[in-house]
C-alpha cells in the first residue's frame, strides 16, 4: 500500500472522463487499496481515480462508517435537495456553497465485479454525486453557487 500523489487544478486529468474497468484483478485491488490510504492520509471522505492520474471509473469513499469502494458507478435515482459547503481534495483552499441530492442511489461493482447497490443520504449522497462526477470529467466549482471561507461560516 501506497500513498498516491493526488493531482490538483490545473491539471488537465481532472478534466478528462475515465473509463470502465474491465479487468478486477490484483492491479485494481493495489489501486483501491492506495486509493484509501491517500484519501485517509489527506483527510478526506472520498477519492475518485483521476485525482490520482489514474482514468478509470473508480471511487474510493468514508463518510465515517467505513470504506465504500464504487467500481463503474452508476446513480440510478436521486431524492430531494441540500445545500451546503463542499470543498475537494484537488482543489485545495477551495470552498463553496453547493445544492445537491439529499437522497442518491448508486449501481456500482466491489472490487470482485460483484453488482452492489449503495444508497445514501446527506454527506454520503453528496459524496456519491461528487466523486461520480469526477470520473465525468467535471469538478465541484462547475457547481458553486458562490464560494466562501468555511472558517468564516
Amino acid at each position: 500500500m501506497a500513498i498516491r500523489e493526488i493531482r490538483k487544478t490545473p491539471d488537465e486529468v481532472l478534466y478528462k472522463k475515465s473509463r470502465e474497468v474491465t479487468d478486477f484483478d490484483e492491479r485494481l485491488h493495489t489501486l483501491l487499496d492506495d486509493m484509501a490510504d491517500t484519501m485517509y492520509e489527506a483527510n478526506g471522505v472520498g477519492l475518485a481515480a483521476v485525482q490520482v492520474g489514474i482514468l478509470k471509473r473508480v471511487v474510493v469513499i468514508d463518510v465515517g462508517d467505513g470504506i465504500m469502494e464504487l467500481i463503474n458507478p452508476v446513480i440510478i435515482e436521486t431524492k430531494d435537495s441540500q445545500t451546503g459547503t463542499e470543498g475537494c481534495l484537488s482543489f485545495p483552499g477551495q470552498w463553496g456553497i453547493v445544492t445537491r441530492p439529499n437522497y442518491v442511489k448508486v449501481k456500482a461493482l466491489d472490487r470482485f465485479g460483484n453488482e452492489q447497490i449503495l444508497e445514501g443520504r446527506e454527506l454520503l449522497a453528496r459524496a456519491f454525486c461528487h466523486e461520480i462526477e469526477h470520473l465525468d470529467g467535471h469538478a465541484f466549482v462547475e457547481k458553486v453557487e458562490r464560494f466562501v471561507d468555511p472558517d468564516a461560516e
